[in-house]
């Protein structure tokens, strides 16, 4: 069984974040393992309270993971502080770590920022090139790249100039910004367009997090990155497609809508 591990914060309500992380990567039949980074109060109307771990507890969640089931593939998701992200980096580097997925959790789909800027900084420098792949939404990727996007000619030209700063892969998330499912992978100079359905359902609670969670259990069975978002962006749409339906606010994917049924009395 391969192995994958999510560092992130934990969504209470089970939409995002850790707790998403953990369905995804058992629903592709991978062993999950998580670092947490942070306890959040959350539902689906909103986040309401954050907790961040101590920087050398969060050492200790590693040094367990590493030293015991080394990961196959490994998931960072939001990361809110400085000494956070120096732990990681640390701790990913001096094991050698493989296959790190990374959701550049800093700018919302509205424009919000998510992070303060010494924590940005941070995640650019320390993060994003051990990274194999990142996976950046619009307003990030304006963020990293220094250019505005409107149309999708300007998301390639921003995954090229963030390749040329940090290196990598980028995958590039069109979303709703740009009216389209269609994201762009760019990597060793060369673009690749992963056209999207456009799917009516407003529960999208999780869908980032649960992106680079398959992204990563795709890479940990050794897929190639084509084939890793080729089917990441495949389940997505099956887990929206399922239509579950639960909160009061954006709720939940479906993220085990294709497990077969199994009695176990």
């Amino acid at each position: 069984m391969k192995t994958v591990l999510t560092i992130a914060g934990s969504d209470c309500s089970g939409g995002a974040g850790i707790q998403a992380d953990i369905k995804t990567i058992t629903a592709h039949k991978s062993y999950a393992m998580s670092a947490v980074t942070a306890l959040t109060a959350q539902n689906t109307t909103g986040v309401y309270g954050i907790m961040e771990v101590p920087p050398d507890f969060l050492e200790k969640q590693l040094e367990c993971i590493f030293s015991d089931i080394y990961p196959d593939a490994v998931k960072i998701g939001m990361v809110s502080s400085r000494e956070l992200i120096e732990a990681i980096a640390s701790k990913l580097i001096s094991v050698n770590a493989k296959n790190i997925v990374l959701d550049t959790v800093m700018v919302s789909t509205s424009g919000c920022r998510l992070m303060a800027d010494d924590a940005a900084v941070a995640l650019a420098e320390r993060l994003i090139p051990i990274a194999a792949i990142i996976t950046p939404n619009i307003p990030e990727a304006e963020v990293l790249s220094g250019i505005r996007i409107t149309k999708p000619e300007e998301m390639i030209t921003a995954a090229e100039r963030i390749a040329a700063n940090y290196g990598g892969a980028i995958l590039i998330k069109g979303g709703h910004q740009l009216n389209s499912a269609n994201d762009l992978l760019y990597q060793k100079g060369r673009a690749e367009w992963f056209r999207g359905e456009r799917i009516d359902n407003p529960n999208t609670h999780g869908t980032g997090c649960t992106l680079s969670a398959a992204i990563a259990s795709n890479l940990a069975m050794g897929c190639s990155l084509p084939e890793s978002v080729y089917n990441a962006k495949k389940y997505i749409s099956g887990a929206l497609k399922a239509n579950l339906n639960l909160g009061k606010g954006s709720g939940p994917l479906d993220h085990t809508f294709a497990l077969d049924r199994v009695n176990f009395v």
